[in-house]
């Protein structure tokens, strides 16, 4: 008996409808993202691994998808490493390409390799799956897709501004409403480490900091104690831990906080710009809301760091995230090209339109109607209608045998197909189409001018 097929750990298969459904989350955030004049570029599945390898800390590398060289790949393996049995050492001997980790170095490698081709500042979305050797877990995958819009090539905060604009739009137009754009700046988190006494501990502060609304402000304290940050630094910290109320009344707090600190006013200061901006030009039904403890890629961004909320009583992480950063293509040795930019999180926003029940009813791809078979002679009548009705751009297709009735309208029925056409000998002979709809079992006779508008 053959083994019955699988597919890996942390892949899936999407049916018909879930395709449906995902395409109209793809197809209406890049229709925003056109929208906001971003253009589409596309990249390969697999990159040299020179071009991956090193650009995502040790444990990124170890989630990077090799692939094998072609041919007999150990042949080349000098026979002394071979020994060693270190696949980590061999792996560069055998393996010279890699599945793509991201979206975010294929873009840099992209806008180097063809700088003087484009227009700067670059308005580009990307929306394409990405490989990750990692546990598979719930809402954790190998292969996913990515949905990245980015600016390369300028400094401006309108940027900023126009990002959460764009994510307002993306979010409403989905009819995800009341979503919670959250914002903090790099420098910010940096100008509070200074002035504590932690500069050199940025990264552990912040670490502890960021689960503030999960454990608490005695066990944060504590976490920050155990890491090395000085008691005076946190006692200096205390506004910060009640810091709340809207974005002009947490920034007059920030600024007792900072203000000797340069940096830490730099940030407050690009923050002042974006949300006076935002105020003044209004959200659809997202709010943004300041959040001192976000601290998401925090070796990454170097200026506003963004992170998504779904509605208030949803629960789901983050739904989208980004933010500023100064050196994207440094590594590939175009120099000073800032940037900022932001993804959608796809399988948690399908997730939470399920949840939600926001999924139109209107977007299923099903036929609209299925011609009955009856015969030779009445599949051929049938055919030529349905040519007609396709011409129209309706949806129409023929059961291919001529099989009981019974099992045909059941075939109608397990498809959600909502209409189905009879064509028998006596409807040929009226030049006439009898229309039944599957749901309410009323049936009209049509001529075919009738049948085009009662479909369309």
């Amino acid at each position: 008996m053959a083994q019955k097929p699988s597919i890996p750990k942390g892949t899936r298969d999407f049916n018909p409808e879930e395709v449906v459904k995902r395409d109209y989350i793809f197809n209406t955030i890049k229709s925003q993202f056109e929208i906001f004049g971003f253009q589409p570029i596309e990249t390969p599945s697999f990159e040299n691994s020179s071009t991956l390898m090193g650009k995502y800390g040790e444990e990124g590398d170890r989630l990077i998808f090799k692939i094998l060289n072609s041919g007999d790949y150990l042949s080349k393996v000098n026979n002394d490493l071979y020994q060693t049995k270190d696949s980590n050492k061999m792996t560069s001997e055998i393996s010279e390409k890699a599945l793509r980790y991201d979206l975010t170095v294929p873009f840099a490698r992209y806008v180097v390799q063809h700088q003087n081709d484009i227009s700067f500042p670059f308005k580009r979305y990307q929306i394409q799956p990405v490989w990750r050797a990692d546990r598979p877990q719930k809402g954790r995958f190998r292969e996913f897709y990515q949905c990245d819009a980015d600016v390369v090539g300028s400094n401006s905060l309108w940027q900023e501004i126009e990002f959460v604009q764009l994510y307002d739009a993306v979010f409403t137009a989905l009819g995800l409403n009341g979503v919670t754009i959250k914002i903090n700046n790099r420098k910010i988190l940096s100008g509070i480490a200074e002035v504590i006494g932690a500069k050199d501990k940025l990264i552990d502060f912040t670490v502890a900091l960021d689960k503030l609304d999960k454990i608490g402000e005695e066990k944060v304290k504590e976490e920050m104690v155990e890491r090395g940050i000085p008691q005076s630094g946190i006692d200096t910290l205390q506004p910060l831990f009640r810091l709340k109320g809207d974005f002009g009344a947490q920034v007059a707090e920030l600024m007792t906080i900072l203000n000797t600190s340069e940096e830490g006013k730099k940030g407050i200061e690009e923050l002042e710009f974006i949300n006076k901006g935002i105020e003044a030009l209004g959200l659809k039904t997202a709010t943004l809301q300041l959040d001192v403890t976000l601290a998401r890629g925090l070796n990454y961004y170097t200026g506003a760091i963004f992170e998504v909320a779904a509605p208030e009583g949803v629960k789901m992480g983050s739904i989208g995230g980004g933010g500023r950063y100064d050196d994207l293509t440094g590594v590939f040795g175009l120099k000073d090209m800032s940037g900022v930019g932001i993804s959608f999180g796809l399988d948690r926003i399908y997730l939470v339109l399920e949840d939600l029940g926001l999924f139109p009813k209107t977007i299923s791809n099903t036929v609209k109607v299925l011609f009955i078979n009856f015969g030779a002679d009445e599949a051929m009548a049938c055919m030529k209608a349905i040519m007609r009705l396709r011409s129209n751009g309706i949806k129409a297709e023929l059961y291919p045998d001529s099989a009981k009735m019974k099992k045909q309208m059941s075939y109608a029925n397990n498809r959600d197909i909502p209409y189905v056409v009879l064509l028998g000998a006596s409807e040929i002979e009226s030049n006439s189409y009898t229309l039944k709809h599957m749901r309410t079992g009323e049936q009209k006779e049509l001529s075919m001018e009738q049948l085009i508008s009662a479909l369309s």
